[in-house]
């Protein structure tokens, strides 16, 4: 792996540390020799994406990456197009609502809205990649792919993360059931089987004209509120915001680099 590749596997790493790793954490957690590890985080002190403690034993993200993604995020229409589209869909349902967008062969989470102000709430994790079999993102857009692109997407994640359940006849046949009923209701639907406690749906973004996906919009929340009867309304919204994000979208140069 090249120090490039490195560097940049050092910034993800610490997107999900807030508080700041060690250096001999981070060598172990990407495999790194302590020696370039050290190296790397020094130019990358010098060039302010990170910062070390007073002690200098950890080493933290600066607040320039977040400045980064906001200014890409305003710059492609995120902040004055999508947001607005996302916060009525949240204040309506009272629920959380995120927005992935497809780039390459990765679904990535790149905005949200919280409906609910007080009580319970759930409170997604910081991965940056959704996790395609397991959530409701990650489904609605497998249910526009044929077989031989899923089996391709679930062999990449495997090999990524070491997770080869996924691939394995029985979870396979069982994924691909879930994926045909999601193309018949018009959107995917998952319960507590990516975190306890917590459901979701989500639907396809498809850009106008070709019906291409682009990304996904979902509404989350937790189980106790998610019934039957509450899904089923809050699917014509959810249904109804994929149209006005795909009219978006052909503004916006996030929908573009798929």
């Amino acid at each position: 792996m090249s120090s490039r590749l490195r560097s940049v596997s050092i910034i993800e790493l610490l997107t999900r540390h807030p508080f700041g790793l060690p250096a001999p954490t981070i060598a172990e957690a990407l495999d790194i020799p302590l020696a370039a590890t050290e190296r790397l985080l020094q130019d990358l002190v010098q060039t302010d994406y990170i910062a070390p403690s007073d002690d200098h034993r950890t080493y933290r993200l600066r607040a320039k990456i977040a400045a980064l993604g906001l200014a890409y995020l305003g710059a492609s229409g995120v902040t004055d197009l999508v947001q607005p589209i996302l916060d009525d869909l949240a204040k309506r349902t009272g629920e959380l609502v995120r927005l992935a967008v497809i780039e390459d062969d990765r679904l990535t989470w790149v905005a949200k809205a919280q409906g609910s102000k007080s009580g319970l709430m759930y409170s997604p994790d910081t991965s940056a990649e959704v996790n395609l079999p397991k959530t409701a993102n990650g489904q609605a857009w497998l249910a526009c792919l044929p077989k031989k692109d899923i089996e391709r997407l679930l062999a990449r994640r495997a090999a990524g993360n070491g997770e080869k359940e996924d691939l394995k006849p029985a979870a396979f046949q069982e994924l691909l059931a879930e994926l045909e009923a999601a193309k018949r209701r018009g959107y995917a639907f998952v319960s507590e089987s990516y975190q306890t406690g917590t459901s979701a749906i989500a639907t396809a973004i498809r850009e106008l004209g070709t019906e291409t996906p682009l990304g996904t919009v979902s509404i989350a929340g937790p189980t106790l509120r998610m019934n039957n009867a509450r899904v089923e309304e809050m699917a014509t919204w959810l249904i109804d915001t994929a149209s006005e994000l795909a009219a978006a979208a052909a503004s916006s140069p996030l929908f573009a680099a798929r």
